[in-house]
Order: structure tokens, then C-alpha cells, then sequence
């Protein structure tokens, strides 16, 4: 029984280590492999890595609580200019319906002021200019109808128009003379005196514009003062009148600190100053109680003062003097983009310069940048597989003429050209997803030689082996050949060059994108994220802007070497089992 029951255990033990050797055997290359691989603690940690990528830039952007373009906005509070008020000290012009009086003549105007003189010529045409106070002149033309001299306190008149000095003019005029005054009324007609040397002119005056130094300010934006009513309104605001009547329409006024307010039909209706209050921007009417209270506060020193509009809104205004002109200022809430917001439970990484959230940005940034990685890659894998197959199947001067082709794409300065090739997008305007493909393409087409070059190496060392003889003793085509029986035998190079070259190419993308060559907005990549690191102010104080995107380049790069490195060792038939 012992010896049956030792037989029996004997061939158990024999049976069992048959299996294992038999299991061994029946794994296939592949399953050898992929044990080899998941061994590799560097590649799993690197698998991890780039698995989690996926999951935050494909799977985080569908279930990201805001739009990859959404930009939010702020209100904030600044001090912005409404108006000016300053003590007016140029001649504001006044011009009657229909007539002209060009800059050419005001020019004049002011040199005959300055000259004390009655008249001024511009243009071969002459002007008359009645003085009627330091503040207020009527420029007036008309016919000449006679000169006077006097001689002895006698008047010796000589009539240019005939009969046109009756004796009420004659006496209208020498009583204007013995008041100096440089106009006078006579049979309702109006006169101006305009001297000419030691001669007197007597004109038939015609009032063309007005020239003071006093502003018209309108009660509501509609309110146009006509010419007609600015001439009386002065005349009256000279001789300190109560009232005056203009074109059948009579108006009070009443006189304070600021002007004088003239009121039709117990309402005001213009305030005449000779302070100049203007808005800051068009479209902005100040109305005559923001004036009062402007001028009111700049009588009184204050440097602000309050002001209540029309719809009950309480506003506070700053006043700020520069030599004898204020500035009006007020604060106003101005919606603005909100840039560089600090992290909150809105943003959770804050918001970048443009106001978008960091973490959307970051999601759809990834999925550009392993997408340009990608599709580069597959690029460049797809031009080497076919050029160095071809290069390495037929050799000769075909072999010849793809390597030096090769060569010639080896000596091209990749960055250089990669900033002239973006500089020349911007130039054209390219639209910003167009450009993400040209910016795959570009990568893709400077980047096949080295895939070429390993493939052609390959490809000769397997195009003398025994079952290529034996393809083509059955005459199976080329291309066949090439792509079916040689290529195959490539792939666990070709896997561990792709799997190595997504890292730099992600990391070139980046780089163009950071100098503003690559990704442009309002598309986002890690690489135009970081380009906030150009500007010095946000590097230093707001990391949340740059740095997650650069940590985030850093783990897929480091990721996909960790991934190549072990498929390179995976792959090696001396590698333990």
C-alpha cells in the first residue's frame, strides 16, 4: 500500500509540473508581453497617470458645470470723470439763421477787441462790432449810409444815400456820440457808429452774431434758445432786468450766485452763466439743478457734494480742481470681466485673464493637447511606416533617394521653423480651429524621419529571412509583402517610438502654444494657459492661474515615458518572464 500510495503521489508531483511547464508554453507573445509589462511598476504608475488624463479632459469636460468659452463677469466700483465746470473765458458764438460768419472773421473779431476797435475786416467783407459790455459784443453789418466829422462840437454830414439822414437820425446820432455809445434807434431802424479815422460811419446795422462770454444751459435736452431770444436774454442780463419779452413771449428771471435763470411760464427754462459746465461723455445731459449744486459746492469749497436725480437716486460726487478748471467725479459700478478671481467654491481653481473658470479651462485645454499629441504622432507614424518600408523593401536608388530625403528633414531646425510657420498663421488670420489641425499637420509632416529611419533598419535586417523567401516563392504581391508580412514584425518598435515621441510632442505644443504660436484663444490648451507665465505680475501672484496646467504637462510627460520604458523592457526577449 506504502509503495502504491509513493507511485501515486510520484505521479501527482509529475503530473503538476507537466502542466505549469505546459501553461508556460502555451502563452502566446503577446500574453508574454503584457505580463512583462504590468510587472513594471514604472509603466502601471505611468498607465495610472495618462488613464487619469483621459478620465479629467474627456470624461471632466462633459460633467464641467460650466462652457468651455463661458466668461463671467463682475461689477466694480471706480472713479470715473461725468463733467468740467470752469469760469468761461472765450467767446462763445451766437450766429442769426441764415447768416454767415466764419472762423476767419472771429479771429479778426478778437484782434479789433483787443485794439478797442468799431469795426475789423475779414475777407474783403467788414464787420461792425458794438461793445456792449467787457463780456458781451454784437457783431453787426450793414449799408453804409453817411459820414460825420465834427468840427468844434459841430457835425458836418455827408450823405452817401440820399435823403437817409432825417433829423430824428441826426439827433438820435449826436446824442449816441455824446453818450459814446456805438448805436442808437431812430424812426425803427437800428444804427451803428463804426469810426474810420477822424470820420465817423453812420450803417443801416443788421445784427449777424453775438459774441460773450456767457453759456446757455437749457432746463431739458430739447430746449434750442433761438437767436433771437440769446439777444435780448444778454441785453437783459446786462441791464439787470426782471423780466424781458421776446417774440411775444414774456420771461422772469431771477438772479443768484450761479446765473441768471430765466423762467417761461413759471418754469425754468435756461440758465445763462458764465461758468462752462459740459459732460465728460456724449449722450450725458446735466441738468440745471446738477449744475446749482456743482456750482453751488465749488462756491462754497467743498470738495463733494450730493446730488438727487429725477428718479429719486441719491448720488455723491467728487470735486477735483486743477488750476482754475474742476473735474466732476463720480463712482460708478461698471460691469467688468472677472479676471484672476481667487479660488472659491464657484472657481475652484479661480478664473484666468480672460474671466473663464480655471478647471473647465484645464478639462478642454487637455483634450487639446492629447488630441494635437496624437494625431501627430499617428502622423508621423503613418509617413515613416510607409517611407521607410518602401526605403527598406526595395533599396537601390529608391533606398537612396528616401534617406537623403530623410537627411535633409533631419537638418531642418524644428523650432525655428515651427516660430516662422506661427508667426506666418497669425499674419494670415488663420481662424483658431482651423490652426489646431494646420498645428497637428505641421508637427506630423517635420516629424516622420526618425520612424522612417528605424523602419527601413528593420526592414532590411527581415526582408533576408526565410519566410520572405518563402512569400514571395507564392507570389504574393509587394505591397503585401511590405505591409502584411514586414510591418507586423515592426509594430513593438513602432509602439514603444509613438508611446516616447506623444510625450515631446505634447511638450513642443506646449512651448509654441506658451510664445503664442500655437493654440490661440478662445480655444484652450496646457501650453496657452501657462503663457500667463509672460507676465510677471501673475506668475508671482497667481499661481493658480499656471502652475496646475504646468503640473498637469509634467505628469502626461512623465506618464507616457513611464508607459515607453516599459514597453521597450516588455518587448525585450531577455527580460525575465
Amino acid at each position: 500500500m506504502s509503495e502504491e500510495k509513493n507511485l501515486d503521489t510520484k505521479h501527482n508531483s509529475t503530473s503538476t509540473s507537466l502542466d505549469d511547464e505546459q501553461r508556460v508554453k502555451v502563452l502566446s507573445p503577446g500574453m508574454m508581453v503584457a505580463k512583462r509589462f504590468f510587472r513594471n511598476r514604472l509603466a502601471m504608475v505611468g498607465l495610472i497617470i495618462i488613464v487619469c488624463m483621459f478620465i479629467f479632459s474627456f470624461v471632466g469636460g462633459m460633467f464641467a458645470p460650466y462652457s468651455e468659452k463661458q466668461v463671467f463677469r463682475t461689477t466694480e466700483t471706480a472713479i470715473k470723470d461725468y463733467a468740467g465746470v470752469a469760469e468761461n473765458k472765450d467767446w462763445q458764438y451766437s450766429i442769426a439763421d441764415g447768416k454767415d460768419f466764419p472762423a476767419a472773421a472771429q479771429a479778426q473779431m478778437i484782434l479789433a477787441i483787443n485794439k478797442e476797435q468799431t469795426s475789423f475786416t475779414a475777407k474783403d467783407v467788414t464787420y461792425g462790432l458794438l461793445k456792449k459790455s467787457d463780456n458781451l459784443y454784437y457783431i453787426v453789418q450793414g449799408e453804409q449810409i453817411a459820414t460825420t466829422t465834427n468840427v468844434r462840437g459841430a457835425f458836418n454830414y455827408n450823405e452817401i444815400v440820399a435823403g437817409a439822414l432825417t433829423d430824428n437820425v441826426k439827433a438820435a446820432y449826436e446824442a449816441a456820440v455824446a453818450a459814446n455809445a456805438t448805436e442808437f434807434d431812430a424812426d425803427g431802424v437800428h444804427y451803428s457808429i463804426t469810426q474810420q479815422g477822424r470820420m465817423n460811419s453812420i450803417n443801416v446795422a443788421e445784427n449777424i452774431a453775438i459774441a460773450s462770454k456767457f453759456v446757455f444751459s437749457g432746463a431739458t435736452q430739447d430746449i434750442q434758445p433761438s437767436f433771437e431770444f440769446k439777444c435780448a436774454a444778454l441785453d437783459a442780463v446786462e441791464a439787470e432786468a426782471t423780466s424781458v419779452e421776446v417774440e411775444g413771449t414774456t420771461y422772469t428771471i431771477k438772479e443768484n450766485d450761479e446765473g441768471a435763470l430765466f423762467y417761461k411760464d413759471g418754469e425754468e427754462y435756461v440758465l445763462v452763466s458764465t461758468y462752462n459746465i459740459s459732460p465728460a461723455n456724449d449722450g450725458v445731459f446735466l441738468t440745471l439743478d446738477f449744475r446749482r449744486a456743482a456750482l453751488e459746492a465749488i462756491d462754497q469749497g467743498k470738495e463733494k457734494f450730493s446730488y438727487t436725480d429725477e428718479e429719486g437716486k441719491e448720488t455723491e460726487y467728487v470735486l477735483k480742481r486743477k488750476n482754475e478748471q474742476y473735474t466732476v467725479r463720480n463712482y460708478v459700478e461698471t460691469p467688468v470681466n472677472d479676471t484672476y478671481a481667487k479660488p472659491s467654491k464657484a472657481h475652484i481653481l479661480g478664473t484666468d485673464g480672460h474671466g473663464m473658470d480655471m478647471l473647465t479651462r484645464l478639462m478642454f485645454g487637455g483634450r487639446i493637447s492629447l488630441m494635437v499629441g496624437f494625431v501627430t504622432v499617428i502622423l508621423e507614424v503613418l509617413i515613416g511606416v510607409i517611407m521607410g518600408g518602401v526605403a527598406g523593401y526595395f533599396g537601390g536608388w529608391v533606398d537612396t533617394l528616401i534617406m537623403r530625403l530623410v537627411d535633409i528633414f533631419y537638418c531642418i531646425p524644428s523650432l525655428p521653423l515651427y516660430i516662422i510657420l506661427g508667426a506666418i498663421m497669425d499674419f494670415w488670420k488663420i481662424d483658431p480651429q482651423l490652426r489646431i489641425f494646420v498645428l497637428c499637420a505641421m508637427l506630423g509632416l517635420l516629424g516622420w524621419a526618425s520612424v522612417a529611419r528605424m523602419v527601413r533598419g528593420q526592414i532590411l535586417s527581415l526582408r533576408e529571412q526565410e519566410f520572405m523567401t518563402a512569400a514571395e516563392a507564392l507570389g504574393i504581391s509587394t505591397h503585401r509583402r511590405i505591409f502584411v508580412h514586414l510591418i507586423p514584425n515592426v509594430v513593438p518598435q513602432l509602439i514603444v517610438i509613438a508611446t516616447m515621441g506623444l510625450g515631446d510632442t505634447i511638450l513642443t505644443e506646449a512651448t509654441l502654444s506658451f510664445l503664442g504660436l500655437g493654440v490661440k484663444f478662445p480655444y484652450a490648451s496646457w501650453g496657452n494657459i501657462i503663457n500667463a507665465v509672460n507676465d510677471s505680475y501673475v506668475m508671482t501672484n497667481f499661481w493658480f492661474v499656471w502652475i496646475p496646467a504646468g503640473i498637469l504637462i509634467l505628469l502626461t510627460v512623465l506618464g507616457f515615458n513611464f508607459i515607453g520604458d516599459g514597453l521597450r523592457d516588455a518587448f525585450d526577449p531577455k527580460m525575465k518572464r
